[in-house]
């Protein structure tokens, strides 16, 4: 076992890791977050993606021991306690959570991609999300929601940030 020590959803962490243990794999059996799906393991799907330093990364494809002295958000730490993130509304208002599967995973690519472009085309939107697939949906209320939160962090002025 290896200890590795990197910021967790705005905390402190450290964990007992073993060798060639993936970040999904600690972030789920370590940590108790389970709203990192753990589905391909072959960074296809796009289920497990969290914010690694503030990029969409998908934690199958990174090693837990890879995490140290980095930051990293899962879905659990998006919320400000009760009060939901921008986009994590957004994908509630407009219906785009269908099963829930992939909806950890899009909504951290999402912020992601409006941290950097507060108002993307829905060809960037559409390429943005191009890794996380989605078996429910036609990805039509997915940009509605995308649409939607950039129009909400812009007006709360969060966009960009």
């Amino acid at each position: 076992m290896e200890v590795v020590r990197f910021t967790l959803n705005g905390d402190p962490v450290e964990a007992g890791v073993r060798a060639g243990e993936t970040l999904v794999q600690t972030l789920r059996e370590r940590f108790g977050l389970t709203g990192t799906k753990q589905g391909c393991d072959l960074g296809d799907c796009g289920a497990c993606t969290v914010l690694f330093d503030g990029e969409p990364v998908l934690s199958c494809l990174v090693l837990a021991a890879d995490a140290e002295g980095h930051s990293v958000v899962t879905i659990e730490g998006l919320s400000n306690g009760e009060e939901l993130h921008p986009v994590q509304k957004a994908f509630l208002d407009e219906g785009a959570v269908q099963c829930g599967y992939c909806t950890p995973g899009m909504v951290l690519t999402t912020t992601a991609l409006l941290d950097a472009n507060p108002d993307p085309t829905e060809a960037e939107i559409r390429r943005a999300l191009s890794g996380n697939l989605c078996r429910c949906t036609g990805y039509t209320k997915i940009v509605r929601a995308v649409r939607r939160a950039a129009e909400a962090s812009r007006a709360d002025g969060r966009g960009g940030e």
